[in-house]
């Protein structure tokens, strides 16, 4: 008996000893990150761990259009001429440079290059080439930043995907949103601070719950998935027979338990446990009213296409992102699957342009005749792009192989140079051929945009601080207008 109580009390008195020495330790460490003052003092909701841009930020809030699967650059946005001059001929060794293929292509006897069966034309002041598959894309022109130079290490999807959203190839590590929110904190303490949304029915590779969750950050920093149905967000409201009065009642005795749980053993995760439950109840009365869009006007409904009043389609995506980032949502991550294009491209690639084009430029139209681009980034591309030689022979329906060694994207909004091309590849469309930007400095980047110093920002765990970009990472000015 005697020994039980002297268990207890060393184990309470090592709790609350403690989490002040962590309280201690966490001032200190703000003060040296130029912090300290009132924050130190205040509670980690309050503050949202730092709460506070290293600097101005040029950007508030984040909208990610993703396409899974990489998107041919060489058919949408990176033209190239002597592709089609040379259709046929065998990729050059002198390009190609020892590059490994996947094993999709590494072991064809032949690797012929493939040109465009899509026409290319000129738009905005900058005189950028758009595909005829994106004619709502074009019309946006001069308010985008269109990249071609982006390079990554990942051949394959999974690790591909994994390398953007959480700066490294392995699972397990914050995704960007989850940063975010640690870094900048909860801008409306009614919704979270970092949704995702994917489009419904699609195929091709699987997106996992490791792309938006929080990894060793507290969890309350993770994604959350809104779906396409009556309930955006699962279990969020009361069961049959429990009204609003008796659910706060529940919530406010489990905070007083969770509390005291707190006090005699310090966890971030009995703190992340009671935001859940605050977070979800203040959810129930905000979440139907981010996403019923029945008082949109019908001109703001044509414009992002006839899809857009089908939950879960792309165009809907679009419009319930929109809503979000007026309503304070930091990071809002849109998925779009299925442009793995191996084979039939040619017929594959314009549908899924038709799905996502007239909705990607209304958002950017809608976005800028509200004053919301100039403080909201929009970023559009996949993981890699697609080579410039066909997979197996040369037919009707051909498609390409994975290619990370150069790929496109755009971005637009948020203190970035619009009507702008930034990056150039070879004439081949295989090597980049001036400034080219890895994942890690495109990252950097989007933290300097938000006010974030990207080496600054950093989480210790098991005894090693760790950052988004890692040890890499350089913010590229080029992009910055």
């Amino acid at each position: 008996m005697l020994s039980q109580l002297l268990a207890h009390n060393r184990r309470s008195f090592l709790g609350q000893a403690g989490l002040g020495l962590g309280s201690m330790a966490l001032a200190d460490l703000l003060s040296k990150d130029g912090k300290a003052d009132d924050s130190a003092a205040k509670s980690t909701k309050e503050r949202g761990i730092l709460g506070q841009p290293h600097f101005p930020p040029k950007a508030k809030r984040v909208i990610y259009l993703f396409m899974s699967g990489g998107p041919s650059q060489l058919d949408l946005y990176d033209y190239k001429p002597l592709l089609n001059q040379r259709h046929g001929e065998q990729l050059p060794d002198s390009v190609r440079g020892g590059q490994r293929l996947t094993g999709m292509s590494g072991n064809q006897s032949s690797i012929p290059l493939v040109g465009s069966p899509f026409k290319f034309a000129q738009y905005g002041k900058s005189g950028s080439w758009f595909s005829e598959l994106l004619p709502h894309t074009a019309s946006v022109a001069d308010e985008l930043c269109i990249v071609r130079s982006m390079y990554t290490e990942a051949i394959n999807h999974g690790p591909g995907v994994t390398m953007f959203q959480t700066g490294t190839q392995i699972a397990g590590r914050p995704s960007i949103g989850a940063w975010l929110s640690y870094g900048l904190g909860q801008e409306n303490e009614n919704l979270p601070s970092f949704v995702v949304l994917i489009t419904r029915d699609k195929g091709g590779q699987p997106l996992g719950a490791h792309l938006w969750g929080s990894g060793f950050l507290p969890t309350k920093h993770q994604g959350v998935l809104f779906r396409a149905a009556k309930d955006p967000v699962l279990y969020l409201g009361n069961p049959a027979g429990i009204d609003t009065a008796s659910r706060r009642n529940l919530l406010d005795r489990i905070n007083e338990l969770h509390q005291h749980q707190l006090t005699r053993t310090p966890d971030t995760e009995i703190q992340s446990r009671m935001d859940h439950y605050e977070m979800a109840y203040a959810m129930q009365s905000s979440v139907p009213e981010a996403t019923d869009i029945s008082g949109e006007p019908k001109h703001i409904l044509d414009s992002y296409g006839p899809d857009v009043t089908k939950p879960g389609t792309f165009a809907a995506n679009c419009l319930q992102a929109r809503r979000l980032a007026e309503r304070g949502v930091r990071f809002i991550q849109l998925y779009h699957q299925d442009w793995d294009h191996h084979g039939g491209l040619p017929f594959a690639l314009p549908k899924l342009c038709q799905e996502t084009d007239q909705p990607a430029a209304a958002l950017i139209k809608d976005l800028r005749d509200r004053g919301m681009l100039d403080d909201t980034l929009v970023i559009w591309g996949g993981e890699f792009g697609r080579t410039n030689y066909c997979q197996g022979k040369i037919q009707k329906d051909f498609g390409r192989d994975h290619h990370p060694r150069c790929f496109s994207l755009w971005m637009a909004g948020g203190g970035v140079k619009g009507g702008t091309v930034f990056g150039e590849t070879c004439e081949f469309g295989y090597n980049i051929a001036a400034d080219g930007i890895h994942i890690h400095d495109l990252q950097a980047t989007m933290m300097h945009l938000l006010g974030i110093d990207h080496e600054r920002l950093t989480y210790k765990f098991q005894g090693r601080r760790y950052r988004l970009t890692d040890v890499h990472g350089k913010v590229v000015n080029g992009l910055l207008a």
